[in-house]
């Protein structure tokens, strides 16, 4: 099993950046990702990155955010660019065994969580 650990998460003002950590960055041949969830919303699918390196985002973050690893620090991360009211919610890091195509936001490990709260 894995486990993953989020941090980085915080408040900032609107049009801001925030960068998530989370380790490990990867695990066996696992999708690793982000996913959200606001209060009172649905879970949000995010970002995902597959083990070769392949990515893939959900529509409203193309051109914001980025996942990726860091290899020097052994993190997955999620930089979120001109952060939005609407992107306060609960941030959580994520691995599945399967491609990122067909995961969504239900992944089989995620960890607790890391809250984003961005201020108008």
């Amino acid at each position: 099993q894995v486990h993953p650990v989020e941090s980085g998460g915080g408040s900032v003002q609107a049009g801001g950046s925030l960068r998530l950590s989370c380790v490990p960055s990867s695990y066996r041949s696992y999708s690793m990702g982000w996913f959200r969830q606001a209060p009172g919303k649905e879970r949000e699918e995010v970002a995902c990155l597959e083990s070769d390196g392949k990515t893939l985002y959900a529509d409203s973050f193309k051109g914001r955010f980025t996942i990726g690893r860091d290899d020097t620090e052994n993190t997955l991360y999620l930089q979120m660019n001109n952060l939005k009211p609407e992107d306060t919610a609960m941030y959580y890091c994520a691995a599945d065994s399967r491609p990122c195509a067909w995961i969504g936001f239900r992944y089989n490990y995620r960890g607790q969580g890391t809250q984003v709260t961005v201020s108008s």
